[in-house]
């Protein structure tokens, strides 16, 4: 038996130039409006309105080799809750992920403030 090959004949797309326009504008369009927002809204980031803490509303201490966060707010308030001295502690030092390491000094609030 013979097969008969049947050939369909292939079309090109063809784009006109006013086409090329026009999906490269609709390509462009996502682009120019992210860099838009970011343009407006990155300079936000940089600068904000909130006061540094006061004057003497704080003491410095050096963190101590094998100190964490947990045990400098266990020692510095016994009768607090921990969870908020750390958080405390954390705000007033700008530290985000609430890890310190030895001979870092860190502000500890007045209120928590060892007596020497």
């Amino acid at each position: 038996m013979s097969s008969i090959a049947i050939t369909v004949p292939t079309t090109r797309l063809r784009i006109t130039a006013r086409g090329r326009r026009v999906v490269a504008f609709l390509v462009a369009l996502p682009l120019a409006i992210a860099l838009s927002f970011a343009v407006v809204g990155g300079g936000a980031a940089l600068a904000s309105n909130e006061a540094g803490a006061p004057v003497g509303s704080f003491t410095e201490i050096t963190v101590m080799s094998g100190e964490t966060l947990w045990s400098i707010a266990e020692e510095l308030a016994p009768a607090a809750d921990p969870r908020d001295v750390v958080a405390e502690i954390s705000r007033l030092n700008a530290l985000s992920g609430g890890s310190v390491t030895a001979g870092q000094r860190i502000a500890i609030p007045a209120e928590y403030a060892p007596a020497n």
